[in-house]
C-alpha cells in the first residue's frame, strides 16, 4: 500500500465525503487470534479510533461516526458488555481533553437506558466541553440500534400528535438531527452487512468492506477507502 502523505495527495478536495460511517468489527477475533481475552480486543480497538480520528482532522472530514456498542451487544457472554462499556468510560474518555485541544466535537448517540449515571454524565459533559468547537464532528454511537432509534423518532412523532410526517422532517426525530447522512460506510473484519446501524441515513451511502480486523484498521486504509469512494458514481435511483 501506498505511504500515508501519497495517499492524502491522492484525495480530491472536490469530492470528499462529508460523512463517514464505520462498523469497528473484530476485536474478539483479533485478541483470539493472538490468545489474549477479548478485552484487549476492544482495547487495541480503542487505539484505532485514537489514530482514525487523528487522520479524519487532518484531511478535513466533517462527520464520523463510530459504532462503538450496539443494542445487541447486551446479549454477549459473561461480562464482555459491561467490560466495554468501563473500557468506553475509562479509556476513551481520557481522550475528551485531547479531542478538545484538537478542535473535534464529541457527541455520543443511542438510548440511555442501561447506561451508567456516571457514564452518561461523561458523555454529557465531554459534549459540552466540545460543542463549540470547529473541525470534525465525531458521533460515537453507544447502546445504538437502528431500529429502536426509529421507533423512539416515532414515539416522539405520537407524543406530539402528529397524523402525518414528510420523508423530509422525519431525520429531525433522530438521534443524527441536522447531520448529513453518511456518503460512505466502512465496515472491518470481512463481514458484510450493516447490523442495525443507522439504517435510515445510509439508504444511499456507498459501502467499503475490508477484511482487515479492526485494531488493525490503518491511517492508510481508511484514506484507500476515501479514494476507492470518489471512484463511484453515485446516482441517488437517477440515471
Amino acid at each position: 500500500m501506498k505511504s500515508k502523505s501519497e495517499l492524502v495527495a491522492e484525495i480530491k478536495k472536490n469530492s470528499m465525503p462529508c460523512h463517514i460511517a464505520i462498523i469497528m468489527d473484530g476485536n474478539g477475533r483479533w485478541a483470539k487470534s493472538k490468545n489474549l481475552p477479548r478485552v484487549k480486543g476492544h482495547y487495541e480497538g480503542t487505539r484505532a479510533v485514537k489514530r482514525i480520528v487523528k487522520v479524519s482532522g487532518e484531511i478535513g472530514l466533517d462527520y464520523l461516526t463510530i459504532y462503538a456498542f450496539s443494542t445487541e451487544n447486551w446479549k454477549r457472554p459473561n461480562n464482555e458488555p459491561k467490560a466495554v462499556l468501563t473500557l468506553i468510560e475509562n479509556t476513551l474518555m481520557k481522550e475528551i481533553r485531547e479531542l478538545y485541544e484538537s478542535n473535534v466535537v464529541i457527541k455520543f448517540i443511542g438510548s440511555r437506558d442501561g447506561i451508567s449515571k456516571s457514564l452518561a454524565q461523561k458523555m454529557d459533559n465531554a459534549y459540552e466541553l466540545t460543542k463549540n468547537n470547529t473541525g470534525l464532528h465525531l458521533f460515537v454511537a453507544v447502546n445504538y440500534g437502528g431500529r429502536l432509534e426509529i421507533v423512539e423518532g416515532i414515539n416522539a412523532l405520537l407524543k406530539e400528535k402528529k397524523n402525518s410526517i414528510t420523508l423530509e422532517d422525519f431525520p429531525n426525530y433522530l438521534y443524527t438531527k441536522g447531520v448529513p447522512d453518511p456518503d460512505l460506510l466502512i465496515r472491518t473484519s470481512g463481514e458484510m452487512r450493516i447490523s442495525n446501524y443507522l439504517i435510515w441515513q445510509i439508504a444511499y451511502s456507498e459501502m467499503y468492506f475490508t477484511k482487515t480486523l479492526w485494531p488493525d484498521f490503518s491511517q492508510e486504509e481508511f484514506l484507500q477507502a476515501i479514494i476507492d469512494f470518489q471512484t463511484r458514481a453515485r446516482r441517488f435511483g437517477g440515471v
